[in-house]
């Protein structure tokens, strides 16, 4: 059946104006006034705003690690996305040294098929580049649609990748158009804190923080941008917790580096003090980098404002306090990193950006959504309110005030990161491809309903504003 949105104050990257919006076949198909609405199902956001589904483009669900697995999964993930406001994933496909790459991504499909409540996609770790990794990547761009590849800098002798490779991935992506991310940490460094740490008989959680200062996140983010630099390529640094990444980022943008940079909520409104709550409480806010002093705070909020960080992502990674997080109870380097975020970030982003001033509305949309598409490839079919685009909309209540608590909360784990603060604003209502997932605050998808999206190459000039044409 038909849909209409009306009596909504409709917010894009671009505009904020009244207007009703028709949808059909999954897309919309229409923006204007006084549409016919014989046989539409009639969608009242008076008082509301109607937002792009957000895009959250740093997501591990079902992801191994520690010994352990992530608490939420494909489906639980998912469905606390959506009740966050978010119709589109990008989860990170991890892989094997030595193994096809092909192979880790047929076990991410089998992981998120049948089991996604809203759209998904994928992004490709890379942790060594030889000759058989350089024959796979271009039928992966091809017939996956997978258009971006992740580089760790750090976990040593797990995840982490030499500078020889990250480079070669840069070049290559460069050639066949994809855009590399990297976690930016000094792993070796990181592996000589934490073993002298340990020694000193220094376990407790905020030594997971005493042992990857900022520096270390700085001096990597600095030497990833130059590699860029060098190999002319293009380069997404995720999770940006502190001032010395964002003044590396700022430094290489002014040198005409392609380097976009993301943050996550925990950063803008955690510290470092968290990791010292006691009753190992501290651990719950173990993830990596780590929180920063908070100070950090001030300089990631102007970052997002004056563009120096462009985009939001939750880093979803969430471990249980009880029966993983504990694992490290003897050794913070045993604690699985990573927490619970993916539901929380819009409404955080708004709460704390938006009504505190600090972002514009318009920014606030960007941020959580249509820089996301264009810079990994779902634009315009995501990340827009435009005749042709998906119906991935949000209906948004700004002026609720609520209290997030892991009583409430939609994800599988058994504690919120964000536990007793109050945020003003809540997502109403969430349409994925026109079809409702939250309705008035109540899940009304489906496991399943999620497709996978494969994505196009990456474009600069799209980036830049020079939009592609919608088809129909």
């Amino acid at each position: 059946m038909k849909k209409v949105i009306k009596n909504g104050v409709i917010v894009t990257a671009a505009d904020t104006y009244k207007a009703d919006i028709l949808i059909e076949n999954g897309v919309i198909s229409a923006i204007g006034k006084e549409f016919n609405e014989n046989n539409c199902e009639v969608i009242d956001a008076k008082g509301h705003y109607v937002f792009p589904g957000g895009i959250d483009p740093h997501t591990h669900l079902d992801m191994p690690f520690g010994g352990t697995v992530t608490k939420d999964d494909f489906e639980t993930g998912t469905i606390a996305a959506a009740f966050g406001g978010t119709t589109t994933v990008i989860d990170f496909c991890l892989t094997t040294k030595g193994k096809p790459l092909q192979s880790a991504i047929e076990t991410w499909h089998k992981k998120s098929k049948e089991k996604a409540a809203i759209d998904y996609s994928f992004h490709l770790m890379i942790g060594e580049m030889n000759d058989k990794v350089l024959s796979e990547l271009p039928a992966i761009i091809d017939n996956e649609g997978i258009t971006s590849f992740k580089v760790f800098m750090a976990y040593k002798n797990v995840f982490q990748a030499d500078d020889a490779t990250l480079y070669q991935t840069l070049v290559e992506a460069k050639k066949l158009g994809a855009l590399v991310m990297v976690h930016a940490e000094n792993g070796d460094v990181i592996d000589y804190l934490t073993t002298k740490a340990l020694k000193e008989g220094k376990t407790a959680p905020i030594y997971h923080a005493l042992t990857r200062p900022p520096e270390i996140e700085g001096e990597a983010t600095g030497r990833a941008a130059q590699l860029t630099g060098l190999a002319d390529s293009q380069l997404y640094v995720v999770h940006v917790s502190c001032a010395d990444a964002v003044k590396k980022i700022a430094q290489a943008r002014e040198q005409g580096i392609n380097i976009w940079g993301e943050t996550c909520p925990q950063y803008l409104v955690l510290d470092q003090t968290y990791l010292e709550k006691p009753n190992f409480e501290g651990a719950k806010y173990v993830w990596s980098p780590p929180l920063r002093e908070k100070w950090n705070q001030d300089v990631l909020w102007n970052a997002l404002k004056n563009g120096d960080l462009q985009t939001l992502g939750s880093d979803q990674c969430s471990f249980d306090f009880n029966g993983q997080k504990d694992l490290g109870k003897e050794d913070f380097t045993k604690i699985p990193n990573g927490g619970p975020i993916i539901e929380d970030r819009m409404s955080l982003l708004f709460s704390e950006g938006v009504q505190k001033g600090r972002i514009t509305l318009n920014q606030f949309v960007d941020m959580t959504s249509t820089k996301i598409a264009k810079l990994f490839g779902l634009y315009p079919k995501k990340g827009s309110i435009a005749v042709g685009s998906d119906a991935d909309l949000l209906i948004f209540d700004p002026h609720v005030k609520r209290t997030i608590s892991a009583n409430t909360h939609h994800m599988a784990v058994d504690y919120s990161a964000f536990e007793g603060m109050e945020v003003t604003g809540e997502p109403v209502s969430v349409l994925c491809r026109g079809e409702f997932v939250v309705k008035e605050k109540q899940f009304v998808g489906q496991k399943g309903y999620g497709q996978y999206i494969k994505r196009s190459k990456f474009n600069e000039l799209n980036i830049n504003g020079e939009n592609k044409q919608l088809t129909m």
